[in-house]
């Protein structure tokens, strides 16, 4: 088994979907031209049979980037995948991706069919869209909810009908690591080198990155996820973090992916201008605060040796260098790195002088001082010791 890591990205289709994250036809140009640039595998470009901006999309992908693998989604059934085919007919790289609900509670009461009725529906549109493209994915929805053994048997029937990879969604984010682990390696064992197995975890329970990273320690080798973790609800597994993940501890993750990290920055940045939000401050790996030190233990283990604090060097994901963020937490050495980067050699003396009125002023604030504040500072205590001198 292969230790690449396929990055199937669904920022344009799932992450699309939520609410606050649509994007019209020219704003999907833009995000997939980076997105072929960060180094995805599979860009997933819409769900064509959903609207005429979806079809456009993926069309208008196809055609302006022919080096790329291009996906349409597409339920089970005849009509989606004619007009996925139809969406992908410029595509250089095609790939039909269709999907059916395969849980119990999915199939009595969303489609109300029994489970011999789903196979034999996944089964033909795998065989229809098998007949113009090469490259054919079949998702179980709801599959981590899935009894383990209808969904082995219906990974299998899909594969033998001509499917290359097999995804198992965690469709609303209700499974854990250990767990989905167990479920992943069985239908892994079952497929054998038949077929890629992939997943899509949702974060309702935020544990998408986590199930991501134990069903490929369990044996799946492709990864579906989105910048900024966007997507329905809660959001999908995060883009950036698995790739970061697998790239930092490459100690126990003997995998690798395809993904130019130097980009994750940018990509996340373009995203959240496109959209109606960003990533929280704290988000991991492209949040504001990702590489923000403030508590002064922190700023002076980082002085001293930036790795005593930082795991990740900000400019492998596209991020300058961290930052120290001035506030009520942070300390002198800090304080005297930042007034001379500021243009300022203060004495011991001047530093401590600094530090006390820094803190009487960072004490009743929530918020950190800007760099023109700490100036500010530093001048008003030059003009009273100029003072006191004369």
């Amino acid at each position: 088994m292969t230790d690449r890591v396929t990055i199937f990205d669904t920022t344009l289709r799932d992450g699309e979907q939520s609410p606050g994250c649509s994007m019209d036809v020219p704003e999907k140009l833009r995000m997939a031209r980076k997105l072929t640039e960060l180094g995805v595998d599979i860009l997933e470009a819409g769900f064509p049979i959903a609207s005429e901006g979806d079809f456009e999309a993926v069309d208008a992908i196809s055609r302006e980037f022919p080096e790329a693998r291009v996906a349409g989604l597409a339920r089970c059934c005849a009509l989606d995948v004619e007009r996925a085919l139809k969406a992908l007919e410029h595509a250089a790289k095609p790939r039909v991706h269709t999907f059916i609900a395969t849980s119990d509670i999915h199939l009595k009461y969303k489609l109300k069919k029994s489970r011999q009725q789903a196979l034999e529906e996944a089964v033909a549109a795998v065989e229809l869209a098998r007949k113009h493209v090469d490259d054919v994915e079949f998702s179980a929805e709801d599959g981590a909810r899935t009894e383990p053994e209808y969904l082995e048997e219906i990974s299998k029937a899909v594969v033998a009908a001509g499917a290359s990879t097999v995804n198992i969604p965690d469709t609303v984010g209700y499974s854990i690591p250990s767990e989905f682990g167990v479920l992943i390696g069985r239908i892994a064992r079952a497929l054998g080198e038949s077929a890629v197995v992939s997943v899509h975890c949702h974060d309702d329970l935020g544990l998408a990155v986590a199930n991501s990273i134990a069903a490929v320690q369990a044996g799946a080798r492709q990864v579906e996820c989105t910048i900024n973790g966007i997507g329905e609800r809660a959001g999908n597994c995060s883009l950036e973090e698995v790739v970061m993940i697998l790239k930092t501890r490459a100690d126990i993750f003997p995998y690798y992916t395809g993904i130019r990290t130097e980009h994750l920055f940018s990509a996340s940045e373009l995203l959240s201008s496109l959209i109606t939000f960003g990533p929280q401050p704290n988000k991991a790996i492209v949040g504001a605060n990702a590489f923000a030190h403030e508590a002064g233990i922190h700023q002076d283990g980082y002085l001293k040796e930036k790795s005593t604090y930082e795991i990740i060097d900000p400019r492998s994901v596209g991020v300058p260098e961290g930052r120290l963020v001035l506030g009520k937490h942070s300390g002198r050495h800090a304080l005297s790195q930042r007034a001379r980067d500021l243009g300022f050699e203060l004495t011991k003396e001047e530093v401590e002088d600094l530090y006390h009125r820094f803190c009487a002023v960072a004490d009743h604030r929530k918020k950190g001082l800007m760099d023109r504040e700490i100036a500010q500072l530093i001048r008003a205590g030059m003009r009273v010791r100029e003072e006191a001198a004369d």
